[in-house]
């Protein structure tokens, strides 16, 4: 959502004739879209405005964006008072309004007006690109999981309207878009309305979007496992165009801790859904988040998510130690000692990446379709994404960037494919 965020702001910029360098010691502006979901995260982003204080140059303009400006507005003018304008996620629209320079005083905006954002987002002409594209359709959540910051930064849950999304689509297409992730922090309670006033699903956006001519692949990111419905399940299994792949964050294997974490699901309804998304769609590639060391989690309550990992089989997933926020009922909760955390999060680790080995060693000698996006780390070589969300390397010419073609997969690496084509 941040890479959806940042590419909006660009976009103004753009309208403004300001153009994009890689050089930000010689840049008129520098904007840091932050992140707050961890503690790494916050520090980095003051650390990075010391370096461009120090090293930007001469009356260079700051301006911090993202969920580290709502949550810490008053902390980053206070730590860096060189900062021009801090921006919260929901109010980048206030960046045209900052480039006007039209009777704009204020240095920290941070008020919650989704739709003011998009009203003004989508006025200004989309600049992309690359072949695939981030659209977020959802923001906010209304879930108040305890170690989860959203809700305070990101606000309350809130839906695009369904022409609003199907005009930003056609707009990629244009562009020569063929990929699309909808994004939202809980993007499957997506409820938002079409011209008529009738209310749609997220089932019913993607069956809908999937009719753009153009539009060749459609995925969805993050879910919450119970806005998790049978329409949606069920639409894995019929629409051609929904990439066989679900990113379902369970967090914690533990009902223990999925209570402590007030995630309002049990680990025996996550694994009802992963059943029914398998009967479905048999060959659906799954990944999810992991939480490791919440506060209170016993070796019983890890062994748990031991268990849930070996059960599922994952062809991909994240796993992070625990990190308290400031402002969530978790924060101020007694913390697992490090050494605990640490031994835990390698063997999670250890664990996912040989599940990741194992799944995708079953793809040798088989064809997956590749949509080709750019060239690899080698010469001559190109990378590219399969159809269940597989980086995929092989040897071409770059004048098929940009196509989906038949990729005959040869070897496998840790974290990918080699191949070539079909």
């Amino acid at each position: 959502m941040n890479v959806y965020d940042s590419d909006k702001m660009k976009d103004i910029f753009l309208s403004h004739n300001i153009l994009p360098t890689d050089d930000y010691t010689k840049a008129d502006f520098v904007v840091l879209n932050t992140c707050h979901i961890r503690e790494k995260a916050t520090e980095k982003t003051f650390s990075d405005l010391g370096r461009f204080n120090k090293k930007g140059k001469k009356g260079q303009t700051v301006i911090v964006a993202g969920c580290v400006a709502q949550a810490e507005g008053e902390l980053i003018q206070k730590r860096a008072p060189y900062v021009d304008l801090v921006i919260g996620p929901q109010s980048i629209q206030s960046l045209d309004h900052f480039l006007k320079k039209d009777d704009f005083k204020e240095k920290a905006i941070t008020e919650f007006d989704a739709i003011e954002k998009f009203d003004t987002l989508n006025q200004i002409k989309t600049n992309h690109s690359s072949k695939t594209a981030f659209v977020t359709i959802q923001e906010g959540c209304d879930k108040f999981c305890h170690f989860c910051v959203v809700p305070y930064t990101r606000g309350a849950e809130y839906s695009r309207t369904v022409y609003e999304i199907e005009d930003e689509i056609k707009a990629l297409v244009d562009l020569g878009v063929v990929e699309f992730t909808l994004l939202g922090q809980n993007v499957n309670a997506f409820h938002g309305k079409d011209a008529s006033g009738n209310t749609h699903s997220l089932a019913s956006l993607i069956n809908h979007l999937s009719e753009i001519n153009g539009v060749e692949r459609i995925t969805y990111s993050t879910s919450h496992p119970i806005s998790m419905t049978d329409d949606l399940i069920n639409l894995h299994g019929t629409n051609e165009k929904l990439m066989p792949y679900l990113h379902l964050p369970v967090q914690s294997g533990s009902d223990n801790v999925l209570k402590l974490m007030n995630r309002k699901h049990t680990r025996d309804f996550y694994f009802d859904i992963i059943e029914k998304v398998r009967k479905v769609k048999p060959d659906i590639a799954l990944s999810s988040d992991f939480i490791i060391g919440f506060p209170g989690e016993t070796d019983k309550d890890f062994e748990d998510t031991i268990d849930l990992i070996k059960r599922v089989k994952y062809m991909n997933s994240y796993s992070f130690k625990y990190s308290p926020r400031p402002g969530t009922p978790a924060a101020n909760k007694k913390m697992i000692s490090d050494d605990i955390l640490d031994e835990r999060l390698f063997q999670v680790q250890q664990l996912l990446n040989e599940q990741q080995m194992e799944y995708n060693k079953k793809f040798i000698t088989k064809t997956v379709s590749v949509l080709i996006d750019g060239a690899g780390k080698h010469e001559g070589q190109l990378k590219g994404k399969s159809e269940f969300n597989q980086s995929v390397a092989l040897l071409g010419e770059k004048k098929i960037i940009g196509q989906i073609i038949p990729v005959e997969i040869k070897d496998v690496l840790s974290h990918s494919l080699i191949g070539e084509r079909a």
